[in-house]
């Protein structure tokens, strides 16, 4: 099953990662990816999409997504993916394989374990396969 990364949350000062469940009357429901416990977020709830994330390279910004899928191939390719306790040196010579690209000046190793700690959470909860926006908008036309 494929994973839609616009349903995947991320919720400023909680650690991990949440499925979005439903709109609640003043914010929204959603269940934690590693103990499936559910939590009412309200408005003030500082919650970002992992779909509306990107990082900075010297192109311009690429999408978590695509990160993540660079990382599973470097993953795939032999070079394991670092941990976000890891050294940052290590980090950041991961992340040159899997990113080359990705802009040193404003991609620092404090997003680099973010992105790492996500990462993990999506491959040990979730799955590595995303949905396609093409898909995303397909299924809200059947619903329609």
């Amino acid at each position: 099953m494929k994973t839609d990364l616009a349903k995947i949350l991320s919720v400023s000062g909680l650690h991990g990662l949440y499925l979005f469940v439903a709109q609640s009357r003043h914010g929204a429901i959603a269940e934690s990816l590693s103990d499936k416990k559910r939590t009412a977020f309200d408005a003030h709830s500082r919650i970002s999409t992992l779909s509306d994330i990107a990082i900075f390279t010297s192109e311009g910004e690429m999408r978590l997504a695509d990160v993540f899928t660079a990382m599973k191939s470097t993953a795939d390719q032999g070079s394991a993916v670092p941990g976000p306790k890891d050294d940052p040196e290590k980090l950041k010579a991961f992340f040159a394989k899997a990113v080359p690209n990705y802009d040193a000046d404003r991609f620092y190793v404090s997003h680099m374990k973010k992105v790492v700690e996500w990462y993990d959470e999506l491959s040990k909860y979730a799955s590595l396969d995303f949905v396609t926006d093409e898909e995303r908008e397909k299924e809200v036309e059947e619903e329609a």
